[in-house]
């Protein structure tokens, strides 16, 4: 028989092992084996057992906190049976019992969870509706390891977190509960009761596949199957594609991009309007700013909360999954920035989820990032690799994304990252790396690339840390491509400046081509550019607006040429003069003169040129690919440089002219003797130039600049020209 200690613990919340007391029991009573049902329902006035139509029993009330026993005199096997539950309040209902119900874990899961290799965790973790023994509901699991009780609490139990008490795995700190009746759409939170905590804890489902609508935090059960895919032809071919293709991305926030008043457009409505845009300029990629949940606007999503929700701001999961259908109909590749270095300290997030350092560092000087005000992930806990690595393949799989861009790198590498001399903990060699974090990001590579081929990794990394484009086999961390910050703060630091004074400062614009070919580099002029105070792209320009305008081409004309990947961020390719802005749509009414039409149509241009040109992308990461012509004009800020295809006979001659003063008859050494065609011209009046140079034909002479042949061409004012052998 039960105490009365044991059901005050029922009747107060306290207690964490419901199923050894609710529920089905065969038990002994004065030496005869019985069966005893108890339930908790803290609504019922009453509750009676239903065997059948005929076969009913009212339940004896044990507490006036709701615990109700009926014990089967004569039965040798436990009935099947449901609960007829009549309200203090309301009308009676009929429910089956959760407690009824055997585990449903898989022993493969746990073994997985356990080892900390569950690289699809979410398959079972969260809320999955299902139907067990013919009873439709859904089956709730979460991780909370030094919790003393976990309840599944909702809209369907009135948030009350006596009722739905989970089963706990001691061995790997699960719990679950099948819970029948609770379908899609139905709203939920975990309540966790920890010895650290006088309060339970109320938090949303790390696992969730969809969320409220901000500012409301619960999580949705949802149903993520059944969306008709239209893209098997193009995951059929990304399998197949390679670095030599010719990648060229708009990064987007899709908040701001374009709104609706001042109202967001939805997934579908972007669909309809973004797609088109991007395939008309000819970018390759799309780069989604963070799409998991996150609870502030201004936050741009990079404080995440839910790691597989898409955010509910613009829509329903299916409807950005129809977004991404759409991307690939228009063989546009979607590449979403992935946040594993640092989240959000949201009381119903993440942070001391259990009332421990579950995901995060207990010591804040390995836990806590001060300058974003978030926690830091420990690596080394089999919770965060299941979650992390499972939330990777999560996006490829369910809403077939192409790529991660893995943001804030650095800070995950170095445990001294901006952090004063007392405030880290050296590792266990007394250096600086992380190496539990670096562990992580080669695991994560290694389990994209082997369950995703052709889809790419991306590492927002800001410092010298070597090999992290290198296979994960040679020691490197894997990634497919690094951004090379280090190109972007030379070339803007040079390109900002006044062009009387560029001549001092030539080896801004010449040093990244000392390291050029040591990763794999992708070129970013980002939204990290055009923020808090940096001006927009074309702000930050020198001179009048015609110069200003002519920088601008300028430096995109460098951008595409120059070795690498390209990412332009939205509202740089017309023009923007103002700086971003979250909570604002892009200024599209600049689209209606004619400067912002010309840069538009130079960026179309642009990314033509480049998917047209193998020598623009076929050796982006060889030096075999790149051949200086003259880098050391400073005093007439010129460079000039050759890009080659794999077949060398095929190649264009880049010249870039940083002053606005022309250069007539200006000779440059050429590799083949023959006629040159001027391929691109950003001077060129199509674009809002000033038609400086443009020679169908240009045939080359005398040697200059170390080549047995040359050109002599007229060089426009902050401008340039791409050049090619005639066939």
């Amino acid at each position: 028989m039960l105490t009365q200690e044991i059901i005050q613990s029922l009747d107060d919340g306290s207690h964490g092992e419901p199923f050894s007391i609710l529920g089905p029991h065969i038990t002994e009573i004065k030496g005869k084996k019985k069966i005893i049902v108890r339930a908790f329902r803290p609504d019922a006035k009453e509750v009676e057992l239903i065997i059948s139509p005929k076969i009913r029993h009212v339940m004896t009330r044990l507490s006036e906190g709701g615990l109700f026993e009926w014990i089967f005199l004569r039965r040798k096997k436990i009935p099947a049976y449901r609960l007829s539950i009549t309200p203090f309040q309301g009308q009676p209902y009929s429910i089956d019992d959760p407690y009824r119900f055997q585990p449903i874990i898989e022993e493969l899961d746990l073994h997985l969870w356990g080892e900390g290799n569950h690289a699809k965790s979410y398959s079972f973790m969260g809320a999955h509706p299902k139907t067990i023994d013919g009873v439709q509901g859904s089956h709730f699991v979460v991780t909370a390891p030094d919790a003393t009780r976990v309840s599944v609490i909702g809209s369907f139990n009135q948030w009350d977190g006596r009722v739905h008490r989970m089963r706990k795995y001691h061995d790997q700190g699960l719990w679950e509960l099948f819970i029948p009746h609770v379908n899609s759409g139905d709203s939920y939170k975990f309540e966790i009761k920890s010895p650290q905590q006088d309060a339970p804890l109320k938090k949303a489902d790390p696992f969730a596949f969809f969320s409220e609508l901000r500012p409301q935090t619960a999580s949705i059960v949802h149903d993520l199957n059944g969306y008709k895919w239209k893209d098997q032809k193009w995951i059929k071919q990304r399998q197949s594609r390679h670095h030599e293709q010719a990648i060229s991305v708009y990064e987007c926030h899709l908040g701001s991009w374009k709104r609706d008043s001042e109202n967001f457009l939805s997934y579908r409505e972007l669909a309809k309007q973004l797609i088109p845009y991007v395939k008309s300029l000819g970018f390759t990629h799309i780069e989604l700013m963070p799409i998991a949940e996150h609870p502030y606007d201004p936050s741009w999503g990079y404080q995440q909360t839910g790691y597989f929700a898409a955010t509910s701001r613009f829509g329903a999961p299916k409807d950005f999954m129809f977004f991404v259908d759409q991307c690939h109909a228009y063989n546009i590749g979607v590449i979403m920035d992935w946040v594993p270095a640092h989240f959000a300290k949201d009381e119903h997030g993440l942070y001391r989820f259990d009332g421990t350092g579950l995901f995060e560092h207990e010591d804040p000087r390995q836990g806590e990032h001060k300058d974003w005000g978030t926690a830091i992930f420990n690596y080394g806990r089999i919770e965060v690799q299941n979650l992390l690595i499972s939330n990777a393949l999560f996006w490829l799989d369910y809403y077939h994304i192409d790529g991660l861009r893995v943001d804030a790198v650095a800070s995950m590498l170095y445990l001294d990252y901006s952090r004063e001399k007392d405030e880290w903990i050296p590792n266990k060699y007394g250096g600086r790396e992380n190496i539990e974090a670096i562990e992580f990001l080669k695991k994560f590579n290694y389990f994209v690339h082997e369950y995703f081929p052709g889809c790419l990794t991306f590492a927002e990394e800001s410092t010298s840390w070597g090999g992290v484009t290198s296979p994960v086999q040679q020691d490197g961390l894997g990634f497919d491509y690094k951004w090379n910050m280090g190109w972007m703060n030379d070339t803007l630091s040079y390109i900002e400046k006044d062009p009387i004074y560029r001549r001092y400062h030539q080896d801004d614009l010449t040093f990244s081509m000392v390291y050029a070919f040591s990763e794999k580099f992708i070129l970013p002029f980002s939204h990290d550019e055009v923020v808090h105070m940096k001006k927009s792209m074309l702000c930050k320009m020198p001179g009048n607006d015609w110069q200003k305008f002519a920088n601008l081409r300028l430096l995109y004309t460098y951008m595409y040429a120059h070795p690498g990947a390209k990412l332009l961020f939205m509202g740089s390719e017309f023009g923007q003069w103002r700086e971003w802005n979250d909570a604002h749509s892009l200024d599209w009414h600049l689209c209606e003169y004619t400067p912002h039409q010309q840069l538009q149509t130079l960026i179309k241009d642009l990314n033509h040129l480049h998917q047209n040109q193998a020598s623009l992308f076929e050796l982006d990461t060889d030096w075999k690919g790149f051949e200086w012509i003259d880098f050391h004009d400073a005093d007439n800020s010129l460079i000039s440089f050759i890009r080659k295809a794999k077949d060398f006979g095929d190649f264009v001659v880049v010249v870039l002219n940083f002053t606005p003063t022309a250069h007539l008859n200006y000779r440059i050494g050429v590799p083949i003797t023959g006629s040159y065609e001027v391929l691109f011209n950003s001077d060129s009046e199509y674009y809002g130039g000033s038609n400086v140079g443009v020679k169908e034909y240009i045939a080359s002479t005398e040697s200059s600049h170390n080549f047995s042949s040359s050109i002599s061409i007229d060089i426009p004012p902050l401008a340039g020209i791409i050049l090619k052998l005639k066939n």
